[in-house]
Parts: C-alpha cells; structure tokens; sequence
C-alpha cells in the first residue's frame, strides 16, 4: 500500500517528533511529508482545519511524566488519536566539527531533555544547560553559530542534517528511557488511507474527566472500570484552571471505547463525572520503543520542510459522502455538548452564566466602576465594546485601542474575563492578544473572510445571529469558523429583524431549543439588543433561562441617560443585581435531545 501523507510535528528538522513519524508511517509502507510548525496548538489546530493528513505530539516521558498540553489540546480539538508510538530518547552532545567535550560552556536543549540528562550536564562542570524549544532546533542554532564552545543534545539524525559531530553518546541518566507520543488525524474528512487502517489486537483509551469536590466521588468512578475488569494503565490529576478545589483527572484505559465492558464502564464514569471527553481509541504500541535512527521505510531520511501555516489540503477539504451538512457545529458530532472554557469560565454544561458590562467603553472611571459592580453583584465575565459599527457614520464609534486597554485593565483588575467585539481581519491578532474572547456582531456573521480569520486565530469566539440572519445561516457561520481549527465558539441570539416595530429587534426564543437540537455549541441570549428598553430586559432574562439558553450578555452602565451609545436599553447597576438575584429562583430547562 502506497500513499503519500502530510504530517505535521512540533519543532523543526531533527526533532524526536519528526523521527517519530516517519518511523510509524513508513512501517506502514506509507510516505510521509513531515511539516514542522511552531507549537503542539498548531499541530492540533492544522489538523481540526484539514491543513494536514496527520500529526503527532509527545503525551508522556519515562523520567518527567505526563504532558498534560496533550490531552488539553485532544479535549479542545477536533483531532484523535489512531496510534501510539514509544520512542527511546538517546540524547546526543552535538558540536561543531573540530570542537571537543573539554570546548563546551553552553548545552542548548529541550527542558525535558535537560532533565533527562541530569548527571550528564552536571558532569559538565564548565558548561551550563540552556533551555531550548526544541531538539531540532537546538542542533540547528549550534550550526549556525560554528562557536565550538555551544553544543547540542539531540537525537543522532540531528548530526547528520546539520553537519555536526558527536562529543557524547547515551547522554541519558537512564539508558532504557522513552518517550511516549500519539499519532494523530482530523476527527472528520481524514483521507481514506488513514481511516482504513485496520486496528491491532492492543487498543487504549484516553480520556480527560473532571468530578465534584467530594469524599468517594473518585472511587465510585473507578469502581466502574473494576466491575467491568478493565484495567487503568495511567492516572492524574491537577487543579482546574480558576477553580482550586476541582481537578481535572487524566485517564487511560486498557481497551477500545466500542468493546462492550469498556463502553459500560464509561457509562458509569460520565454518571459520577461533572464533565467526561473522552479522546479517543487507538493502536496501543507493540514491541520495543523505536530508535531514534532516522530512517523510513527506504532507509533514508525524508527530507523535510519547516513551516510556521501549513496550507489546506484540497484532498482532505471534502465531507465524506452522507456527512451533515454542518459536520463540525452538528449535534451529533458532540452528542454531549461543547464547554468552553474562558479565562477559568466555563460557558454550557449545564452552567448558566452571566456576562455583564457597557455597550461601549467611554474612559476609565466608567469601565473600573462598571466591572466592579457586576462582579458584585455575580457576572462572571465583563463585556464592553470598543470598536462600534453604528448605523450612522456621526454616532459614537468607540474609543478603539485605547478602549481595548481599559477593558482589559478593568478584567485584571476584578478578575474577570473579557469580551469585546472585532471588525477586521487586520484587528484579530491584536484583540486576541488583550481580551479572552472575540466577539463576532451581528453586522458581521456573514464576514466571511473575517469568520475564518478568527478560526486560524483559536482564539474563544461570540457569534452573533444576524439582523435577519436563518438559523441555518448561524450555523453555517460557524461551521467558517470550526473549520478553520477553532472550536471555540458559542452562538448568541441577540433578535431578529421583523414587522414589529414595538421593540428594537424581535428575540426569537424559539431559537434557543431548536438550536440545542441542532448544534453541541453553547447558546447565550443578548435580551438588552433584542428589545431596546430598559424596563422589558428582566422578564426576558428569566425567559431566556427558562427556554435553555446557557447565559446572557446584559448591557449595564453607571450612569444609562449619558452612556455614549445604547443609553435607553442599558441597565443601572440597581437594575443588575436584582436581575441577578432573580434569575437565581429560574430553575435551568431539562434538555435532552431528540431527534424526529
């Protein structure tokens, strides 16, 4: 069988990951094209937006132990693990030809490699470790320096590809020591040749979990894997983010998530958990760790080429025959729903949030004053504007960047997430860089291109339903946005356009169980854009937790009669918090879907 592959990998020439690949491929008689990109996000991203075949990323080390970045990213995007390799790390001291061990003041490595070869560099008594992003990239700089007093530990292929030679051998403290990664593909429109790999006997698991603060709730979990005789091979656990008492819990589990023991005791689990991702099944690896000797199938090395975007692949870019047509935003892609997570927020999940703040951000007494009101009262994110698209070119179009700032001194200062709204392509990777997450307005869900420039961003996005905006028109905008890599998205119906003109908008409420229907992303309502005043705000809200939504954005400012925009609909902080309070009393609407 005979078929090319791209691959993508962390770091550049040289890197374990890379060896990793084209050993795995090439002794499944499969040519790979191995792309380097910057960081274990891109490698993950390149995949969920069909910019590779497959890839690969480190999940555990011998010496070290878990990198728990894997299993995050495997729960954020849509790729999934088809393979497990072991790789034995036999680090190398790599100079520059001439140099000798005695030359050496610097060692550039990966910190994992540095704490593998622990007593090595201490041996080094003249020489200092400096931390490095990568092993290729280590050999790499030591190349291009030619300084024989700066050396590298990296695998032996790396020696060859740079033109250096080898100081040290089994630089390692332990000689047997590995390193464990996952091979990876789009969970969806992944090229034949990958989905027709047949399964070996050893399958595995992973998964990621999280459980309520409780005596026994981890042992009643567990208890479903010993009833059912499936074993745990691995388990961890740390804090979740913004939340010291709850912790996120890495699991795997011996066996395929479709055999029948397994699949009861993951049952029992998502009982017990608060949330349950489970990852993925793949081929469990078989026989001795691989050695890093650089070589595929042909015995040589593949050549290679290191980029920072990997460009889409026509091939991979067409939904298998029968898909839905939103395979991404569909339902029955993620039966159980989609959480994002927001500087510590948890948005869906059966957590009602709130988000509250001004339309516009008019100077800094008035987004600090703002913040802490609605903190106060129990919003747990701050929303404010600073690029507002207006009606009329006269009317107040927001403070711009300096408004970018305040918001995000205001969120610093209460602790609270930010969100505020992007109009262009250009004002993406600025904005992601200072607030938490992308608001995509109403004037803007059919932006196409700025739709998949938020995608590429990864960065958590808002999108608003359009003035006259179907709903199979929100979906498809989202669908811009999740596949381009970003699944973090939730929807927001904020009204619609219609004959009746007693309100400002029409808020469609029927919106909201017919999107949990149809789409796992979370849904918030913006009753404030909706109906336009003051006084009609509450009953809305009530109504919009009553009908399933997963939060509201409200409007609220210090003082409504002088907010520079949206004045009449803006809430006083008196009007929040007993909104607030009484949302408190709405019980959340029981969901669960049901298709006709």
């Amino acid at each position: 069988m005979s078929s090319h592959i791209t691959a993508v990998y962390q770091g550049v020439d040289g890197a374990y990951s890379q060896l990793v690949l084209q050993a795995w491929f090439g002794a499944r008689g499969l040519d790979v094209r191995t792309v380097g990109v910057p960081s274990y996000r891109e490698v993950a991203t390149s995949l969920a937006g069909l910019r590779a075949d497959a890839g690969v990323l480190p999940i555990e080390n011998a010496i070290v132990g878990t990198v728990r970045e894997t299993y995050d990213l495997l729960a954020e995007y849509d790729a999934m693990p088809i393979g497990e390799a072991l790789m034995r790390t036999d680090h190398r001291l790599l100079g520059v030809r001439g140099a000798s061990l005695s030359d050496v003041r610097e060692v550039l490595a990966h910190p994992l490699v540095i704490a593998e070869c622990g007593r090595f560099l201490a041996s080094l008594t003249q020489a200092r470790a400096i931390p490095c992003e990568d092993t290729g990239v280590a050999a790499r700089e030591v190349a291009r320096g030619g300084n024989p007093s700066i050396a590298a530990l990296a695998p032996a292929p790396a020696a060859a590809l740079y033109d250096l030679t080898e100081l040290a051998r089994h630089c390692a403290d332990d000689p047997r020591t590995f390193s464990r990664f996952l091979i990876l593909r789009p969970r969806i429109d992944a090229p034949g040749v990958l989905r027709d790999l047949q399964p070996s006997a050893r399958r595995k698991t992973s998964l990621v979990f999280t459980l309520a603060d409780a005596p026994g709730t981890l042992a009643r979990a567990l208890g479903h894997l010993d009833a059912g005789k499936v074993n745990l091979s691995k388990l961890e656990s740390k804090p979740r983010l913004g939340h010291a008492s709850d912790h996120v819990f890495y699991a795997d589990l011996d066996g395929d998530a479709a055999d029948a023991s397994v699949a009861k005791a993951l049952d029992g689990i998502r009982r017990e958990a608060r949330t349950l991702t489970i990852l993925g099944s793949y081929d469990a690896h078989d026989g001795d760790p691989l050695e890093a000797g650089g070589e595929g199938a042909d015995g040589a090395a593949h050549a290679t080429t290191a980029m920072t975007y990997v460009q889409p692949i026509a091939t991979a870019a067409k939904s298998p025959k029968g898909a839905a047509q939103f395979p991404r935003v569909d339902r029955d892609s993620k039966p159980h729903g989609t959480v994002l997570q927001v500087g510590g927020v948890r948005i869906g999940g059966g957590e009602f949030v709130i988000i509250g703040g001004p339309c516009s951000v008019e100077s800094r007494e008035q987004i600090m004053a703002t913040a802490q009101a609605v903190k106060a009262a129990g919003a747990v994110m701050l929303r404010g504007g600073a690029f507002k698209p207006r009606t009329s070119p006269y009317a107040f179009q927001g403070m711009g960047w300096e408004g970018v700032a305040l918001l995000a001194e205001a969120g610093r200062a209460t602790g609270l997430p930010t969100i505020s709204e992007v109009m262009t392509i250009d004002q993406v990777e600025r904005m992601a860089a200072q607030v938490d997450m992308l608001q995509i307005g109403a004037r803007n869900m059919q932006n196409f291109d700025l739709l998949k420039a938020v995608g590429r961003s990864g960065h958590p996005v808002l999108l608003k339903r359009g003035l006259s905006a179907t709903i199979e028109e929100v979906l498809s905008a989202a669908e811009y946005i999740l596949s381009e890599g970003n699944p973090h998205v939730a929807l927001c119906e904020r009204g619609i356009r219609t004959f009746e003109q007693a309100t400002r908008n029409t808020l469609d409420l029927s919106a909201v169980p017919v999107l949990r229907e149809r789409t796992h992303l979370p849904i918030l309502v913006d009753p404030s854009h909706a109906v336009g005043v003051r006084r009609w705000i509450a009953p809305l809200c009530m109504a919009s937790k009553a009908v399933g939504a997963d939060g509201l954005l409200i409007e609220v400012h210090p003082n409504p009669s002088e907010a520079k925009s949206d004045k009449d609909q803006a809430l006083t902080f008196e009007d929040f918090t007993r909104i607030v309070a009484d949302l408190q009393r709405v019980p959340a609407a029981p969901y669960a879907p049901v298709r006709v």
